[in-house]
């Protein structure tokens, strides 16, 4: 293995989130409160300490709270002399007397506020810490952090290379849990870091034209299966956040979860050359003396203190490496290059299923395939597009930060759906004598490989699936599917091989489908204006319920203008016949396909393309 690395991330919030309520309580709010400052402070020297003992690194993300703290700008500087941590601003922790007083609000979300208020909050955090460092920050960071703001952050202050600029699958499903109070909406980025595109954080940039000259980290390092399928912060390699889901021994205190879910990170080397990233960001309201989650605060420092322990023992065995974050930027850039992808098999690890996905990253798309639905694409995001997505007060945009989907089955019902219409998904259907079978019914298991050329440059990461039997009245098919991602192209292969019939003579159609929409909840958008292609047939949608289709056609594609895509099916192969379907009121989708009759030992080769549409 060639590295598994850790960033290890405390911010000295004066005034955390959390907390007022807790250590005022029954009082009237009082954000300068003597108690409230000085636990705050406490709890981030314990958190520091913890970090210390076990010999790692902090990067110590100063909030603009803290600067006006002498206590905790003179342990920053202690800190970075005795320990190496990195002295770093933090875009969180705004609140406290100092900022109420000047800006005349509770906001405290960076992004939500309009662009002229941003560019001031820069300023200010930025020459605050100049005052009292005398040097600026080489790392920052929030929740989530829009292009606008980075951008006007790196022509700033250039010396910034590395951010906390989001967090994954923050959006719909978290808010929901939070009682749909928690405003906080960016579904659809990167789970792992990245370099972002000037255009839209969420989307990595593809060249260095693109770049916007930093290195993009995740806020927590989440599962992937149960962040994706639930609620995101109960499921992350920050050990409160697996108290806060309630995955632990209630008796014991034990907590082997949060074991299993670092070490599934240190195995994603395994499919990107050599390379795993973990990270853990936390902030001292987490460790209130009064509790949180139903957990005592014995129970949340120990959790904390076993966390730290046991990244201290991965690297006192050689196998983890801590850095800062603006050495993790420098490690970053040498290490990967703007196409190549990153990529997570994963297998759930909580709930005792055999559930297999595989995540797929790149300048052009965020994927996901669920190997509990025969392979099918049940998450595709088009960031071939770039999609330009301003947020905040001012914009269209105040809340909602997210990357729009085209396929999304939390939001848009995938495979089952409830009573007509269809789901979003990229799957395909056998047909014999009548009989249809979905290969979202067909549950399977896949193996990772990689695709080279003659020089031996990997240009696909390929998911093999395992064989699936498809038993119709008279006839036993056994199907395999492989998907390859292209690197650099924006273009996913997926063939389909029939291996054996139990009758070598029979004959079966293939049916090739994406049903897909655009948005970034599960609220319909207006879908008047996209417009389906399938050879010279052309469909502009009106919820009419048409169809067409042509014999031969090359491509069929759709046109989505609100998010600036086009979205195609293509194939090789002249003896398909390619169809467009448009959707109703009802079901607001479309669809694009090919069928193909298919005799044994036959492969059938399709590609889902994705390109910016001008």
């Amino acid at each position: 293995m060639d590295k598994f690395v850790l960033n290890l991330i405390h911010r000295p919030e004066m005034v955390p989130e959390y907390a007022e309520k807790v250590t005022g309580h029954g009082k009237t709010e009082d954000i300068g409160r003597k108690a409230l400052l000085t636990e705050s402070l406490d709890i981030f020297k314990t958190q520091q300490e913890a970090a210390h003992k076990n010999g790692l690194k902090t990067t110590i993300q100063m909030t603009y709270a803290s600067l006006f703290n002498d206590e905790a700008v003179a342990l920053a500087k202690e800190h970075h002399e005795k320990y190496g941590d990195e002295i770093a601003l933090s875009l969180l922790g705004l609140p406290c007397k100092e900022f109420r007083e000047k800006y005349n609000t509770k906001d405290f979300c960076i992004w939500m506020f309009s662009m002229e208020d941003k560019k001031e909050i820069v300023n200010d955090v930025f020459e605050k810490f100049h005052e009292r460092f005398d040097f600026y920050p080489e790392s920052t960071g929030s929740y989530y952090m829009d292009a606008e703001l980075t951008n006007y952050i790196k022509g700033k202050y250039p010396m910034v290379k590395c951010a906390v600029a989001t967090c994954w699958e923050e959006g719909p499903k978290a808010y929901h849990t939070c009682n749909n109070s928690w405003y906080t909406l960016f579904d659809g980025g990167p789970w792992a870091p990245w370099i972002p595109s000037k255009q839209n954080t969420h989307a990595p940039a593809a060249n260095e034209a693109e770049d916007s000259g930093i290195v993009a980290i995740p806020h927590l390092s989440r599962d992937l299966i149960a962040c994706y399928d639930g609620n995101g912060s109960n499921f992350g390699t920050h050990p409160q956040n697996v108290l806060r889901g309630m995955i632990y021994d209630s008796k014991t205190w034990e907590y082997p979860y949060l074991y299993n879910l670092i070490d599934q990170y240190r195995s994603l080397e395994k499919y990107n050359n050599g390379y795993a990233y973990n990270m853990m960001f936390v902030g001292p309201g987490w460790m209130n003396k009064m509790g949180r989650w139903e957990a005592p605060y014995e129970l949340l420092l120990k959790s904390y203190e076993d966390g730290c322990a046991y990244y201290g023992k991965l690297k006192k065995e050689g196998k983890l490496t801590d850095m800062t974050m603006s050495e993790f930027a420098d490690y970053y850039r040498e290490k990967k290059h703007y196409t190549e992808p990153e990529c997570a098999l994963w297998r759930d690890i909580l709930y005792g299923s055999d559930k297999q996905v595989f995540w797929y990253c790149d300048p052009y798309m965020r994927a996901c395939v669920n190997m509990d639905q025969g392979g099918a694409i049940v998450d595709l995001r088009p960031y071939a597009a770039k999609l330009k997505w301003e947020v905040g007060i001012g914009t269209k945009h105040v809340q909602d930060a997210s990357y729009p989907f085209l396929i999304q089955e939390k939001y848009r019902a995938g495979y089952f759906t409830h009573y007509a219409g269809e789901g979003t998904v990229r799957s395909a259907k056998v047909c014999y004598n009548g009989e249809e079978v979905d290969l979202c019914l067909c549950r399977t298991k896949a193996h990772f490989s990689e695709e080279k050329d003659a020089s031996g440059k990997v240009t696909a990461r390929v998911l093999t699936l395992d064989p699936v039997d498809i038993e119709f009245e008279g006839l036993t098919v056994k199907l395999q599917t492989k998907e390859y991602f292209e690197e650099g192209t924006g273009r996913i292969r997926i063939e389909r091989n029939i291996l054996e019939m139990s009758d070598p003579s029979a004959k079966v159609e293939i049916n090739e489908y994406m049903v897909a929409c655009y948005g970034t909840t599960e609220y319909p958008e207006d879908m008047t204006g996209i417009t389906l292609t399938c050879g010279n047939e052309t469909i502009n949608y009106e919820y009419k319920c048409r169809e067409a289709s042509v014999a031969g056609a090359k491509e069929v594609s759709a046109l989505v203008p609100p998010i600036e895509t086009k979205v195609s099916l293509s194939t090789e192969d002249g003896s398909a016949e390619g169809y467009i379907r448009e959707g109703y009121a009802f079901s607001p989708m479309f669809t694009l396909g090919y069928k193909k009759t298919m005799a044994d030992k036959e492969v059938f080769s399709t590609w889902l393309n994705l390109e910016k549409a001008n």
